[in-house]
């Protein structure tokens, strides 16, 4: 009996480090990094994202509710096909849709797996050692998480990885008739459900803030997920510290788990403020991960205070519904929108996991609470004295784009200044004041053009435009010789630098929007233009979005603010008005839209095109030029 109860109990072992590393390295790596490669970001990506957390809502949920699933065993493996079978689909060439339905069975397979996997663990960890096999399986996943060939794998390669693991442990012995139904007492009074709720989505609301803003920033990246030194290091602290949960857990001590949890995780959300501390920091997030990960998984099995499996499986579709999706989404909502965790708000958690703790237990167990406390408090106090911290605060995304365009040497070949009195008024423009140049640290004004000027480049393209060009230079500017740089969106840095170019229009926009409003080619181009001519730059500059089978337009169709019109409505809506305003359309683009300007075309070649998109003979032209 014994040999098959440690048998059973590896079973369990697996299944929880399965499912995890499912979890970290895909659903968070892998399928980010496979939708950045597919050019799938902004406001699309934001909708993939919100489909996965609907699908893990809606079956975290259901799954204990569905009378049809009530055999466990066949329930976990249709999660665990669920979950293969989307992180083999991410590898097909997904548009947006397809995405947010792959994006639903990534959250929705999580959501059955895990929600089952936590009801009947101790079918499958074991009653004796359940507790310290759920640590093993947490601490084991986390730390083949950070081994560095798994952790810098492509995209793919971690797919796979998750889609074999998955197919693996189906195949393993669940045995569900084993379902012991007896909790052990000191374990069911550990925490009541409300505090577990309320605890759970507040550590995970911090984690998941702290882990977007190390992800996207990255001098804090650098010091704590970068290099394989920092790999080991990490993956040696979440494998210690989870076995170490699980024995506090196993003689019951599950609040002073999440008071430790809350401790190690609101100081680390403090230190990230300053990228000087950004080492203590890398220490101190694991330990609070990994502490109260432990205690998440055991929580309904193990922790919770009800006898019934039934009961144990509304608890946990709660939990991870409103904790575990919702908690993250909050999180990574902070991230975005503030770039950091506020300290008072990293004080209101302490008072959320903290306070029912003090008021819930023992005298024994709230004074070693209280005592955590008393040290979060007084650590944090002492941080915020430290000199200069107080202005020091996490890069928002427009400055770390700036870093982003230094660092990869957009100054030699682009500049930053529209020379006065020049044809780059009219192209560019307008005019930045030395004094308004003179204030920037550095100054990038750069002497070189081998690109256009971006000191206004804001103003002419969208951010999707902005985001296309990097990705694929020559997709969208004919015989550019810009090199592609869709690596930057692996790891956010694509998406801060595109907000940092979108970021540069200065405050002259009105009157140069005159000035393109006033423009006309000159009289001479209107006689000389050429409709073959103009049928050429059609295919250079302009077909690429405009051909139904355009390069750009497949590659991001679905992204634009307005799918662009094909050449038969182009010529349609060219044929109802003056040829002036079709050129100024094909000189400067459409301001507020995705439509580029070219503003380093020739007069010829815009009065060409126009003849060509209108079909009208070129000895009509100068005098339709006039009417």
């Amino acid at each position: 009996m014994r040999n098959r109860g440690e048998a059973k109990g590896w079973r369990g072992v697996a299944l929880i480090a399965v499912v995890y590393v499912y979890f970290l390295i895909f659903a968070q790596f892998g399928f980010l990094a496979r939708l950045a490669q597919l050019g799938i970001g902004g406001n699309a990506l934001k909708a993939v994202m919100c489909a996965m957390a609907a699908g893990g809502i809606l079956l975290s949920l259901l799954t204990p509710r569905v009378r049809r699933m009530q055999n466990p065993e066949a329930r976990l493996r249709l999660g665990l096909a669920l979950s293969a079978a989307a992180a083999l689909l991410a590898l097909a060439p997904l548009q947006l849709a397809t995405a947010a339905l792959v994006a639903f069975l990534i959250g929705g397979g999580l959501a059955i797996t895990t929600v089952t996997l936590v009801t009947h663990l101790r079918a499958w960890a074991g009653e004796r050692r359940g507790v310290l096999h759920v640590g093993l399986g947490t601490g084991i996943a986390y730390f083949i998480c950070n081994v560095p060939v798994v952790f810098t794998a492509g995209a793919r390669a971690q797919a796979i990885l998750a889609a074999g693991l998955c197919a693996a442990a189906i195949g393993l012995p669940l045995n569900p008739s084993e379902i012991v139904e007896r909790v052990e007492g000191h374990r069911r009074s550990q925490l009541s459900f409300a505090v577990a709720l309320t605890s759970f989505a507040a550590l995970i609301w911090l984690d998941s803030a702290a882990f977007y803003i190390i992800q996207h920033t990255e001098i804090l990246k650098a010091g704590t997920w970068l290099g394989s030194a920092h790999l080991w290091v990490n993956g040696g602290l979440h494998g210690v510290t989870a076995v170490m949960a699980a024995m506090l857990l196993e003689r019951g001590r599950a609040p002073v788990t999440l008071a430790l949890a809350f401790a190690a995780l609101g100081f680390a959300c403090v230190l990230v403020q300053n990228p000087t501390t950004i080492l203590s920091a890398s220490l101190f997030y694991p330990i609070g991960v990994s502490l109260y990960s432990v205690a998440l998984v055991a929580y309904p099995s193990f922790l919770a205070r009800t006898e019934s499996t039934m009961e144990r499986g509304r608890q946990a579709g709660w939990i991870y519904a409103v904790a575990g999706w919702g908690g993250s989404a909050l999180g990574i909502g902070m991230g975005q929108n503030l770039g950091h965790v506020p300290t008072a708000f990293v004080a209101a958690a302490g008072v959320v996991v903290l306070a029912p703790v003090c008021i819930g237990v023992a005298w024994r167990r709230r004074r070693e609470t209280a005592l955590v406390a008393a040290a979060s408090i007084t650590a944090l106090v002492l941080y915020r004295a430290i000199p200069g911290q107080q202005n020091s605060a996490v890069l928002s995304a427009i400055e770390r784009g700036r870093q982003v365009y230094i660092s990869e040497g957009c100054i030699s070949c682009h500049s930053q200044y529209v020379r006065p009195d020049s044809p780059d008024v009219l192209m560019w423009g307008p005019v930045e004041s030395i004094e308004e140049i003179h204030r920037q640290k550095p100054p990038l004004i750069g002497n070189r053009r081998q690109g256009p000027d971006l000191a206004e480049v804001g103003l002419r393209r969208s951010p999707l435009w902005l985001k296309a060009h990097l990705v694929g230079p020559r997709e969208v500017s004919y015989h550019s010789p810009m090199p592609t740089f869709a690596f930057l969106f692996g790891d956010g840095r694509g998406d801060d630098l595109v907000a940092y170019l979108a970021s540069l229009r200065g405050p002259g926009e009105q009157q140069h929007l005159e000035s393109e409003a006033a423009w006309s080619p000159a009289g001479p181009a209107w006689s000389g233009a050429n409709a073959s001519d103009g049928q050429i730059v059609y295919q250079q500059h302009c077909a690429t979005c405009h051909d139904a089978q355009g390069v750009a337009r497949l590659r991001w169709l679905g992204t634009w603010h307005k799918t662009p019109p094909t050449l038969t409505e182009l010529r349609a809506k060219a044929a109802n008005q003056l040829q002036s305003k079709v050129a100024q359309v094909a000189k400067f683009g459409i301001p507020g839209t995705d439509m580029p300007g070219h503003e380093y075309l020739s007069d010829h070649q815009i009065a060409s095109v126009v003849a060509w998109l209108k079909l009208a003979p070129p000895q009509d032209m100068a005098r339709s030029a006039t009417k």
